[in-house]
């Protein structure tokens, strides 16, 4: 395997709120990328503030993306990037594959498309084989052979279970090309303890979600990748701001308005999701649903649920977006 750079092996996992970007298809029989709402989203994610950008990611649907997708969600998030003034706008790929041979590929194809950093879930269909050691061996082997640095994915709920734990944390952090870990398996105790032992350039830990970004920081996260940003990213950046500047009681607060909001989120699911941030920023309804066979949101009672959870904060979204063209 090739060795890894020494430019990639120091780069530090940028601190703040990162976004997993959602990908828009069309409404008919194939289902390809929407370009047009792809890039409008996307304009309106870079022009928000947001610290980076996750592509291929869950919320992105990762695993119906063809590689040629990737690539091109990679290199269109640029030209908007800079085009926008913002061309260092960290980007993040998610990275996959049911064997390490086509995982190194594809970091390969995100340092080619223009990306800064690798986000790589545990190979899960042989869970029953994967136990540490393969794990740990796995991220090592990557590692090793990335052209991009390596953040951890841990989200034992879409990779059958496999939770990469403390003591691998421990070993996988001291890997040069192993800069981070986002933990979406709401394991703040593992924030902690990664924070004691690495400082946040050499390996930083990340809240999976928003709802816990405030407690995470209390013990030493760096930020979250939360898909809530998809829809309120100023919110999310104001907790993040608020908690940094030492305004502790006022992060809390918003934190909590924000914790309420976020179960429309974590219940609607994917579908969900994309269908209450379609209607709040106007994109046509007919383009937010998932790839089949993730089903269509299209009962009545969990759109008026969603609406009702999610549209509290929206008042607060469209006001920091005034106070900040002021």
């Amino acid at each position: 395997m090739g060795s890894l750079s020494t430019s990639s092996a120091s780069k530090a996992f940028p601190p703040g709120v990162h976004v997993p970007s959602l990908t828009w298809f069309r409404n008919d029989k194939t289902q390809e990328i929407d370009w047009d709402i792809q890039t409008k989203h996307i304009e309106f994610l870079v022009s928000s503030g947001l610290h980076g950008i996750v592509l291929a990611g869950t919320n992105g649907e990762a695993v119906t993306l063809t590689p040629e997708e990737k690539s091109k969600l990679v290199s269109t998030t640029r030209e908007v990037a800079t085009r926008l003034g913002r061309p260092e706008l960290p980007i993040t790929m998610g990275c996959g594959g049911g064997c390490t041979r086509d995982v190194i590929g594809e970091t390969v194809l995100a340092h080619k498309a223009g990306a800064d950093f690798a986000l790589v879930l545990v190979p899960s269909y042989f869970h029953f084989a994967m136990d540490s050691d393969a794990i740990v061996a796995f991220f090592e082997e990557l590692a090793d052979s990335s052209p991009v640095p390596i953040v951890v994915y841990n989200f034992p709920g879409v990779a059958a279970g496999l939770d990469v734990n403390s003591e691998m944390l421990s070993r996988l952090g001291r890997h040069a090309n192993i800069v981070g870990v986002k933990l979406t398996c709401g394991g703040i105790a593992k924030v902690a303890r990664v924070a004691a032992e690495f400082a946040p350039e050499k390996f930083a830990a990340l809240a999976g979600q928003s709802d816990w970004l405030v407690p995470a920081m209390a013990v030493g996260s760096v930020g979250t990748i939360t898909g809530v940003a998809n829809l309120y990213p100023r919110v999310c950046l104001e907790i993040f701001d608020l908690y940094r500047a030492g305004k502790t009681k006022e992060a809390e607060a918003a934190q909590l308005a924000l914790a309420k909001m976020e179960w429309g989120f974590a219940k609607g699911g994917i579908n969900g999701t994309k269908w209450i941030v379609a209607k709040l920023l106007g994109y046509p309804l007919e383009g937010c649903h998932c790839r089949r066979p993730y089903p269509v949101y299209a009962d009545a009672q969990k759109q008026a649920w969603i609406e009702q959870t999610v549209q509290p904060l929206q008042e607060t979204e469209l006001r920091l977006v005034k106070g900040a063209s002021k």
